[in-house]
């Protein structure tokens, strides 16, 4: 029995699917990993997990014809190769090149993981538009013949059914990613009010509303500390250094760039927020949670499956600033109930959100389990 599984960048294979793959590996499956560009150090990392590690050609960002059937043309050829029984393909270009090159390998089941819809389903001007209608063909074509499609909240589900992207029957769902709980700890909560958002540079994560908050608020608040964290992003929806400068006017938030461990951000803070305008469920609020923190998030897909009003967190209407301030000064004047939602996010995640839990249930949906 083989398995292949398909990404784009290797650090989100061992970061984000690493589990997964040590997992089906402890199963005495053997488990081939796909992603781009890898250095030594990543395939390292993801041999250590119980893989092998086949590198391919993609453009994760962007439309290029000829790098995107290179992309296609490569899979199948490695298709053929290792003669895979099951292929599980993850994020945009991986599942609908995967699965177009699936079609070549008559006795493999293909499962597609769709963890957001991501900026090419957000609707704009024509080219934004156009860029939609596309996307949504090439998943239609594609996913005609996965054996599964497994989404990560039922909101994302239900756009692929209501679009006919794929039926009912084959639409399942997870909850997230998941997190190992063992690995982010529960930490005492600073006593003073520190705000921090990690993400990559991109407007559709709110990293614009966080900053303009965060100037609002700190004029009130001159002791609120504002922290943002993660890397830039080549992606059209991209936030440059130079605009992230402009936007911070105040010089509200401390830019702390990227990192390759996020624990000790997140036990330095007191709130974590994550204004994002989509996800399909967001690793970082659940390590947040894991770590015992309040959540300040947006009531979209994927964001309101992490929090109940009041309960762990609050959630805040998508790119609404004002609502953003108030929820913000709301914590900073009422740190006697930051606690209590603490220990309501850490509860939440051992139930639901556990990545061992997750796991079984994605090798369930495989038939693997």
């Amino acid at each position: 029995m083989k398995i292949i599984v398909i990404g784009t960048l290797p650090s989100s294979l061992y970061n984000f699917r690493g589990q997964l793959i040590k997992y089906i590996s402890s199963l005495n499956i053997k488990v081939c990993a796909l992603a781009t560009a890898a250095n030594i150090d990543d395939i390292k990392n993801i041999e250590f997990l119980g893989a092998d590690y086949i590198d391919y050609p993609i453009n994760r960002s962007g439309l290029n014809p000829f790098q995107d059937f290179n992309s296609f043309w490569s899979l199948r050829n490695i298709f053929k190769q290792e003669k895979p029984n099951i292929i599980l393909a993850y994020t945009i270009k991986p599942i609908i090149f995967g699965s177009l090159a699936a079609r070549y390998m008559p006795h493999c089941n293909f499962y597609a993981l769709v963890t957001g819809l991501g900026f090419a389903f957000q609707k704009g001007n024509w080219k934004k538009n156009l860029l939609m209608k596309l996307v949504i063909f090439l998943y239609k074509t594609a996913l005609k013949r996965a054996d599964k499609v497994i989404f990560q909240n039922p909101d994302n589900r239900q756009v692929f059914i209501d679009l006919g992207i794929v039926p009912e029957h084959k639409a399942a769902i997870v909850n997230g990613s998941g997190v190992d709980i063992s690995h982010f700890e529960v930490k005492p909560l600073p006593p003073t009010p520190r705000f921090l958002l990690i993400a990559r540079l991109l407007g559709d994560k709110g990293i614009r509303e966080y900053v303009k908050a965060a100037n609002i608020v700190k004029q009130k608040y001159p002791d609120a500390i504002f922290q943002l964290v993660g890397p830039e992003d080549p992606s059209p929806d991209g936030i440059s250094l130079t605009e992230l400068t402009q936007l911070n006017t105040n010089n509200a938030v401390d830019y702390l760039g990227g990192t390759n461990d996020v624990r000790p951000y997140f036990e330095d803070c007191s709130i974590f927020v994550l204004p994002s305008y989509h996800e399909g469920l967001p690793r970082t609020v659940l390590e947040a949670m894991a770590t015992g923190r309040p959540i300040l998030t947006t009531d979209v897909p994927g964001c309101r499956e992490t929090v109940i009003n009041g309960e762990n967190g609050w959630l805040v209407e998508k790119a609404n600033v004002e609502q953003l301030v108030e929820r913000m000064i709301w914590f900073i004047e009422n740190p006697h109930e930051w606690q209590r939602m603490a220990e309501a996010s850490r509860t939440m995640v051992e139930d639901k959100f556990d990545v061992h839990k997750v796991n079984r249930e994605l090798l369930k949906i495989m038939e693997l389990h």
